[in-house]
């Protein structure tokens, strides 16, 4: 069976599409899978790092601030369908898979109407634009929260949860005195969240709290230089040590262990990143992204927040707000044992794995196009 993978721009679709291959591999080793991606996006380098072919698009998102300059991204538009038509031809998909993401857009459009059959997988709680203009293709959409047929048709919905990395429950705590506080802001970093733990640093220093800090490598050397870190290169990842267990990175290899180490998590409200929290039943405050298309990281969130399974710190509050409530939360035991007894009850497990069976399935019910 052959497989068409679509989408990224950000970990948020790459993880879960790499899982999702994988899954696929494990159920059916011959499985021939290729991925489709837009050129410079970080699936171009995330997607063979994984050991899977991926081939880029010159596909673009729309400039809504500056519609003149759309003329270029609808030529790029233009280019990528005709490049998917040419991939579709040779590479014979019994199956495609959209993500979510510019590249998935163009190439689940693509293969729907040369008669593929594709299957959606929504991550947020809002679904996305792509996925939304794609749904009446769709043969299946499988989705993470309850109540999305508000967005898709009923009948083509399937509760399996978001994938998550390989491996993310296999870490193990290492036997260390104090709490401790994982700090990341997905895959790119954010600036709100850095900022803030910047100034709140004499604080954690002065509560004793060990602080693993992941940055996002746009952040990190201005991070670094003013944080005033006096520190020796750590022996794994990109990143420094300093005395007072402060821990800043560009990026986490390991999240596995980190997980494991944390008693409090602050995070965007990514879909994966919330997934992997349920999972894991991680005590969690979210800081939803104000720079996300309808606010979905904020329904994402909310749909914790409401069953209190996580702490909800608004990206405008974090300034004034973050440290403090994680100070606050981080010496209280019994509320970080409520929070982590409700998120574990919103996990979905073996989603990739699920998703993978669904996709079997439709490829079964196909065979090679011409």
């Amino acid at each position: 069976m052959r497989y068409l993978i679509s989408g990224g721009g950000t970990g948020g679709h790459i993880f879960p599409a790499i899982s999702i291959a994988n899954a696929l591999k494990e159920l059916d080793p011959e499985a021939q899978i290729l991925f489709v991606g837009a050129l410079g996006r970080m699936e171009m380098e995330r997607v063979p790092q994984a050991g899977y072919q991926i081939v880029g698009l010159p596909v673009r998102g729309f400039n809504r601030a500056q519609p003149w300059k759309n003329v270029s991204v609808m030529t790029d538009l233009l280019k990528s369908l005709h490049q998917v038509k040419k991939i579709i031809r040779d590479f014979k998909p019994n199956v495609g898979v959209g993500v979510g993401g510019y590249a998935s857009g163009a190439a689940m459009w693509q293969a729907a109407n040369m008669g593929i059959p594709i299957l959606l997988q929504e991550q947020n709680g809002f679904a996305g634009v792509t996925n939304k203009l794609l749904k009446d293709k769709a043969a299946k959409i499988c989705v993470a929260y309850e109540g999305m047929e508000r967005f898709f048709p009923a009948d083509k919905i399937i509760l399996t949860g978001n994938p998550v990395r390989q491996n993310l429950t296999s870490g193990k705590r290492k036997v260390e005195s104090g709490k401790n506080l994982l700090i990341i802001g997905g895959s790119l970093g954010a600036r709100t969240i850095n900022e803030a733990i910047l100034a709140g640093l004499p604080q954690l220093k002065a509560a004793g709290i060990h602080v693993v800090w992941q940055t996002g490598k746009l952040y990190y050397e201005n991070i670094l230089q003013r944080s005033g870190l006096t520190a020796q290169r750590s022996n794994s990842d990109n990143g420094l040590t300093g005395e007072a267990g402060l821990e800043i990175y560009d990026f986490l290899a390991d999240m596995p262990d980190r997980y494991a180490n944390a008693d409090l998590v602050i995070s965007r409200a990514g879909a994966s990143s919330i997934s992997e929290l349920c999972l894991l039943g991680k005590p969690a405050i979210l800081v939803p992204s104000p720079n996300v298309a309808e606010d979905h990281q904020t329904h994402n969130a909310m749909a914790l927040v409401n069953k209190d399974a996580a702490v909800l710190v608004r990206d405008a509050d974090a300034a004034a707000q973050l440290v403090p409530t994680a100070l606050k939360l981080i010496h209280d035991d019994a509320r970080l044992q409520t929070l982590h007894t409700n998120i574990l009850t919103l996990a979905q497990t073996d989603s990739a794995r699920r998703i993978a069976e669904e996709v079997i399935k439709l490829a079964k019910k196909t065979s090679p196009h011409d």
